[in-house]
């Protein structure tokens, strides 16, 4: 029986190529028996002498693909951002590069239509096959991976005998200085940072080290070390940052650099904290990468109606803006995206952060360093003698930063600052209580904005539904809307690693100045009339906007209800 039409086309190509003659040609294309895939390709390696590689060029030529040979590519942290490594994995596919709006993504068979379909819906992109080995797939996807992201090696050399409680008098043979330990340390901020985690967690426990990483706002355990692996880590991780090793009993805070201690091209800097706590010392550490620049300000979940308001007060000539909300809800890149939209060559801008997170070009930047009196009231009282037109401070956290703050705003200064409140309105009590004259915030002030960060819902597995009962009831009463809204997957898909959530969106109460609220101010209304004030002058609550961001598809209810408290009425 002749051989089939794509097999024939193979035969022909190797031909073409001068890898078989033309009797050689006849001999395979008129065998006698049925020869399947597989077993024509180990006549033609083993009786024709055909390379795997010389094979893989031909097959490609005759489906009209591209030949690719994943053992050359080096893969990047950027490779999975589109398609998820699991993915790949069960589907046996590799995405190497993109091309426009298109996707280029080797695959093992020129006839798996359904994977190609699948990497189209998760990817967003058109695909582009390209044809390679199996083997090499299989190499690339499982093997690499397991080397880069995998800990089981690293932990099997610090050796079985730590796995237990029980003090044998080995623990000397894990230092801070031992090849396992400094493999780990780089282990776990490599696999961190791969991952899009912004912090992790090195804690203590009765019976073992706990790695934790939070993702998108949500904390997951990574690792459970041996006990006495513990304190050699956090030794090693206290080298990177040059902090004291030997004390173990006050909290300590640094910075690494680890593009000083990897090979890979990993440009980020670590922000170190360490505590010290029950069962030994705890140590987080919050990463802030150099390679992703700031974000514009649309990009940022503002309305447009906050967007216009805030741009509107970012351009004011002097004043003071302020940003209120807990740690991790993207004051800082708010910050940054704002001076970045109004940084031009025309005026001067100073920076006095703890610690500088982003580098901005063209803007002067100043690290504070308590331990040598440069606190950022010494810095803000430098600034003001250094000609500025825009000031940002990092934090207001006490009645002297906050007098010159205000001092600076009334005196013909842009000022920019954060501040630990919970909403815009509260935000006067606190200057208030810093022992600052209401009269003076007033005159100073032009906008508080509180903001938090919300999980995205899945694009890809979210479900759309009618809300019911208290649901309907809560949309109706803080937006005066109702209709179909999202919630997400119970187990979620590929794309959201399984928990129906992506990626994160800001909310915000922006609450900016009118000559209502400046009497209301002057007269030291309380906190909760100050707010009703503020939204009749056209305030969204931040409980409104997340439920406005509801109503968009961005998130679901849960995550808005559960970031933000409901308003009282």
């Amino acid at each position: 029986m002749p051989l089939g039409k794509l097999q024939t086309q193979l035969v022909q190509q190797l031909q073409l190529q001068g890898r078989l003659n033309g009797e050689q040609f006849q001999t395979i294309t008129q065998r006698p028996d049925d020869i399947s895939g597989d077993a024509l390709d180990k006549l033609l390696q083993e009786t024709y002498s055909i390379t795997s590689s010389q094979l893989l060029v031909a097959k490609a030529r005759a489906y009209n693909l591209a030949p690719f040979f994943p053992s050359r590519f080096r893969l990047s942290s950027s490779a999975f951002e589109r398609l998820t490594l699991e993915f790949c994995q069960q589907n046996l596919c590799l995405p190497v590069g993109f091309a426009g709006d298109f996707l280029l993504l080797a695959v093992a068979s020129a006839f798996e239509i359904s994977v190609v379909s699948k990497a189209v819906e998760m990817s967003g992109k058109r695909v582009i096959r390209l044809l390679a080995r199996e083997s090499e797939l299989r190499d690339k996807l499982f093997k690499d991976q397991s080397q880069s992201t995998n800990f089981d090696d690293v932990v099997s050399q610090i050796g079985t005998e730590f796995a237990t409680d029980e003090s044998d008098g080995k623990e000397e043979n894990v230092t801070e200085d031992s090849a396992p330990i400094v493999q780990l340390a780089n282990r776990i901020i490599e696999d961190g940072y791969y991952s899009g985690t912004s912090d992790i967690h090195i804690e203590p426990w009765e019976k073992h080290i706990i790695v934790r990483y939070r993702i998108d706002g949500v904390c997951q355990e990574k690792l459970r070390l041996p006990f006495k692996v513990g304190p050699a880590l956090v030794a090693r991780l206290k080298i990177m940052c040059n902090l004291d090793i030997a004390e173990r009993r006050l909290p300590q805070d640094g910075r690494i650099v680890f593009k000083q201690f990897t090979k890979k091209s990993i440009d980020i800097d670590l922000r170190v904290s360490t505590a010290p706590l029950n069962y030994g010392e705890g140590m987080v550490m919050r990463i802030l990468d150099k390679q992703k620049s700031t974000l514009p300000l649309p990009a940022l979940g503002f309305s447009e109606e906050n967007l216009a308001k805030y741009r509107e007060c970012i351009r004011q000539p002097y004043g003071m803006i302020l940003h209120c909300g807990p740690t991790g809800s993207g004051k800082s890149m708010t910050l940054y995206s704002a001076l970045g939209e109004i940084n031009s060559p025309e005026i001067v801008i100073r920076t006095a952060e703890d610690p500088i997170e982003y580098t901005l070009a063209g803007i002067n930047q100043m690290q504070m360093h308590r331990q040598i009196g440069l606190t950022f009231a010494s810095a803000l009282r430098a600034y003001l003698r250094q000609d500025p037109d825009v000031i940002l401070v990092g934090e207001i956290r006490d009645k002297e930063t906050a007098g010159i703050a205000v001092e600076a705003a009334l005196t013909g200064h842009l000022l920019i600052s954060t501040l630990h409140t919970n909403d815009a309105p509260s935000t006067i009590a606190r200057l208030t209580d810093m022992g600052i004259e209401p009269f003076m915030i007033s005159s100073s002030l032009l906008c508080v904005c509180a903001q938090r960060l919300m999980r995205r819902v899945c694009k890809t597995c979210r479900v759309q539904y009618e809300p019911e009962g208290r649901e309907k009831e809560i949309m109706q009463t803080a937006i005066g809307w109702s209709g179909p809204i999202y919630k997400a997957k119970v187990k979620g898909c590929m794309k959201c690693g399984g928990s129906g959530y992506k990626g994160r969106v800001g909310i915000h109460e922006l609450m900016v100045t009118n000559n209502e609220l400046i009497e209301a101010i002057n007269k030291g209304v309380e906190t909760a009339e100050l707010k009703k004030i503020a939204m009749r002058g056209g305030m969204k609550s931040l409980h409104q906007d997340s439920l406005l961001k509801v109503k968009e598809g961005l998130t679901t209810i849960e995550e808005a209800v559960s970031t933000v408290p409901v308003d009282l009425t």
